[in-house]
């Protein structure tokens, strides 16, 4: 008997110790459940792991303005193809010129596709001039068909207002009212490393938009355009994407989307758009004049100043160009300026090189009087030289 009543409480004490066990891993687990899952009743939104993970500015309210106001734009022109074999050959276009007379010309049409932005309720559109034009130098502006495809699947015809081969730009006019636009926004205050978005219609795409940064501000000698003050962007800019726009993180037009640098054709983080507060001049001349009125000293010829030339010509650094060659009824002559001078200085301005220079000199007003420094035999000396169109 006390056999049987020692083993029936060993029993009963192994299953006590056993739901103890069990009870107790059942509330640690209720616990744990409870400290993971916040509340229903909390006050607090939920984070996505999307804003966790990036850290990104939300920039869908900016596209939502300023998308409707990029438009497609495509045109079309008639040109003469010769048939001659030897079209493309620089040697026997060299020694025989046009050979249309001997092998005849045949009628073609190219074609080419970009955007443009709404600048103007009433019409008014801002794009590149290789978008309108294609890629050939010369062409009759009578003989190009232009089709404007809006945000709201409305296509219509523009006509060509006028165009600037040297910044690349180009206004279009489109019979509508009412259209959206974008603000126009001050490009000198931009930054590098500042938001931007590139939105156009890559590949014809329409209404794509893409995010990236200032790359850098005022870059020029690339080569695009004669006229060159661009913005660096890694906004992936696209085939189709020219003449589209870049606009800040406050949706303000900042640019216009030009170029991209690639050695594929395709994005490498590197495009091209001629600042807004150039845009906006280009544009103004063109509604008003139907051409870019720029000033003028006349025709000089400038190099650029090496270490060598700057110790023979007694500058004290290579800060600054060298008057080359001029011609004898520019203003700059009359002015005083000779072959040989170095410009140093433009209205208070150090020069840096020729294309900076050259590009003070388009933007200063027409009627003016320049103030030019030029440093001849080791002297400074302070010119005024008027301003012509």
């Amino acid at each position: 008997m006390r056999t049987r009543g020692l083993v029936f409480a060993v029993l009963l004490l192994a299953c006590g110790m056993v739901t103890g066990m069990v009870l107790t891993g059942k509330m640690r687990q209720g616990d744990e459940v409870r400290a993971q899952t916040p509340p229903a009743a909390s006050s607090r939104a939920p984070v996505t792991p999307a804003s966790i993970s990036t850290g990104l500015p939300d920039f869908t309210r900016v596209a939502e303005r300023t998308v409707p106001a990029v438009a497609n734009i495509s045109s079309t022109q008639i040109v003469r193809r010769q048939n001659s074999p030897f079209a493309n050959d620089p040697f026997f276009r060299n020694f025989f010129g046009d050979q249309d007379d001997v092998f005849g010309s045949r009628r073609g049409v190219e074609s080419s596709l970009g955007s443009g932005v709404i600048i103007s309720a009433d019409g008014y559109i801002l794009t590149n001039n290789h978008v309108v034009t294609g890629e050939r130098q010369r062409v009759s502006l009578r003989d190009i068909d232009i089709t404007v495809a809006l945000n709201d699947k409305r296509e219509l015809p523009a006509q060509v207002v006028g165009v600037d081969p040297a910044t690349d730009l180009a206004l279009l006019k489109i019979n509508a009212r009412g259209l959206p636009t974008v603000t126009w926004g001050d490009s000198a205050h931009l930054k590098v490393a500042e938001w931007v978005l590139a939105i156009g219609n890559p590949y014809q795409l329409s209404q794509t938009v893409t995010l990236g940064i200032v790359s850098a501000i005022g870059r020029n000698n690339i080569g695009l355009a004669q006229y060159e003050d661009f913005i660096q962007t890694d906004a992936a800019i696209n085939p189709g994407n020219s003449g589209g726009a870049l606009v800040n993180a406050r949706g303000e037009l900042v640019g216009i989307n030009t170029a991209i640098f690639s050695e594929s054709g395709g994005y490498q983080g590197i495009g091209f758009a001629v600042p807004s507060n150039l845009a906006r001049k280009i544009a103004g001349d063109l509604q008003q004049y139907h051409q870019v009125r720029r000033g003028s000293i006349g025709g000089v010829t400038l190099a650029p100043l090496t270490t060598q030339m700057a110790e023979e010509l007694g500058v004290r650094d290579t800060r600054g160009v060298v008057v080359y060659r001029m011609a004898r009824d520019s203003s700059a002559y009359q002015a005083g300026i000779r072959p040989g001078d170095v410009i140093v200085s433009f209205n208070g301005t150090p020069v840096i090189d020729g294309s900076q220079l050259s590009r003070m000199v388009d933007d200063a007003r027409i009627g003016s009087t320049a103030t030019i420094d030029v440093v001849r035999q080791g002297r400074r000396i302070e010119l005024k030289v008027p301003v012509r169109e």
